[in-house]
């Protein structure tokens, strides 16, 4: 699993996005192997040259981070759906599991 992002997993009084989706993993039980990618989306493509933002960009079509790519493959974009796929997908969990994952990360958001 691996979880790009601009370079801030850190949580905030407003919440990064970055440091949203990485929470949400970690707290799922999930431990993604970090990219940062520096840059901003707003700079043309020739300022955002770093390899984590290059490869976000051949997943999604767009430079924008966080970006997920699960064990299997799945490519999640966007910190709100990163965040609703590690309610949904806590690490180790079995049928039945999901809701009880997704009571205890809504108390943390």
């Amino acid at each position: 699993m691996k979880l790009y992002v601009c370079w801030n997993v850190k949580r905030g009084p407003l919440g990064h996005p970055c440091g949203n989706a990485y929470h949400a993993l970690r707290q799922a039980g999930h431990d993604p192997e970090v990219i940062k990618s520096y840059g901003l989306r707003i700079l043309p493509d020739r300022f955002n040259r770093t390899e984590g933002r290059r490869e976000a960009k051949r997943l999604t079509n767009s430079k924008t981070v966080p970006v997920l790519v699960t064990g299997e493959g799945e490519i999640v974009s966007d910190s709100k759906r990163i965040v609703a796929w590690a309610r949904e997908h806590p690490a180790g969990a079995g049928p039945g599991a999901s809701a009880t994952a997704e009571t205890q990360l809504s108390d943390s958001f």
